[in-house]
C-alpha cells in the first residue's frame, strides 16, 4: 500500500507522520509540498498537525487554499482514503471536505496531555480493526480543537455514523460538542480527528493503541 504525507509551511508533525507510516507499511511515504498541484496514485493521503501558515486568520484556513489541498480535495472525490490529524483536521473542514468546525478549546488553553477515546464507529476503513466501544488511549496537542456543527449538521453526521471516535470516560480535553474527536465524511473515506494516533504506535512510545488506524487505513490486518 502506497501512501503520501502533505509538507505545509509551519507543520511540524509530519516527521512523525512521515515516521509512523514507514514504520507500519515498511515503506516511506512519498511527500508532496504546498505548491504541488498533483498527487502521485497513492492508497493513503495524510495530512499531519502543527499551525501551517502560522495558523493566521483561521487554522487551516490559508492551508485550505493552497494548490495541494485541491490536488487532495481531486483524489479524495475518486475514492483515495485522507486521514486529517489536528490541524490536518482543522484544514479539512476548511476545505469542505469535512462537516463542521473547529474552534477554541473551551478552556482557552493550550491542551497537551494524554485521552481516552471510544470507537463510536467500527465500520470504516480506518477503524475496522477496532471493536465497537472499544477505548483506546490517545495524546492531543491542540488550542483549536473544538469541534462544533449546527444542529441540523450535528443531527446528520450522528445519525449517519459519521462520528467514528469521541473522548472517553470525562477526558474531552477541549469542549467538543458530543464529545466528538473524529468524523469522517458521508462516503467514509476522508477521516479527521484532533488527538495524533501517529504518537502511540510502539513500544517506545509506551502503547500501540494507534496502530491499528493506520494499519486499517493501510489495509493490514491488526
Amino acid at each position: 500500500m502506497k501512501s503520501a504525507v502533505v509538507l505545509l509551511p509551519g507543520l511540524n508533525r509530519d516527521r512523525d507522520m512521515i515516521a509512523a507510516l514507514t514504520r507500519i507499511s515498511g515503506k516511506p511515504p512519498v511527500t508532496v509540498w504546498q505548491t504541488d498541484t498533483e498527487i502521485p496514485d497513492v492508497d493513503l493521503i495524510a495530512i499531519p498537525g502543527g499551525f501551517s501558515f502560522g495558523d493566521y486568520l483561521r487554522c487551516g484556513a490559508i492551508a485550505a487554499r493552497s494548490p495541494v489541498i485541491r490536488a487532495v480535495a481531486e483524489k479524495a472525490a475518486k475514492g483515495v482514503q485522507v486521514i486529517g490529524v489536528c490541524n490536518g483536521f482543522q484544514i479539512l473542514t476548511e476545505a469542505g471536505l469535512l462537516p463542521g468546525a473547529l474552534m477554541r478549546n473551551a478552556s482557552l488553553r493550550f491542551v497537551c496531555r494524554e485521552v481516552k477515546l471510544e470507537v463510536a464507529n467500527a465500520n470504516t476503513a480506518f477503524t475496522r480493526n477496532y471493536r465497537p466501544g472499544q477505548v483506546i488511549r490517545c495524546p492531543v496537542a491542540h488550542h483549536d480543537g473544538n469541534y462544533f456543527a449546527d444542529t441540523e449538521t450535528l443531527a446528520r453526521i450522528e445519525g449517519q455514523g459519521q462520528v467514528v471516535f469521541r473522548y472517553a470516560q470525562g477526558t474531552n480535553p477541549n469542549g467538543s460538542v458530543n464529545d466528538i474527536a473524529g468524523i469522517v465524511n458521508d462516503k467514509g473515506n476522508v477521516l479527521g480527528l484532533m488527538p495524533h494516533p501517529e504518537n502511540l504506535i510502539e513500544t517506545a512510545h509506551g502503547g500501540t493503541d494507534g496502530r491499528a488506524l493506520f494499519e486499517g487505513a493501510l489495509g493490514l490486518a491488526a
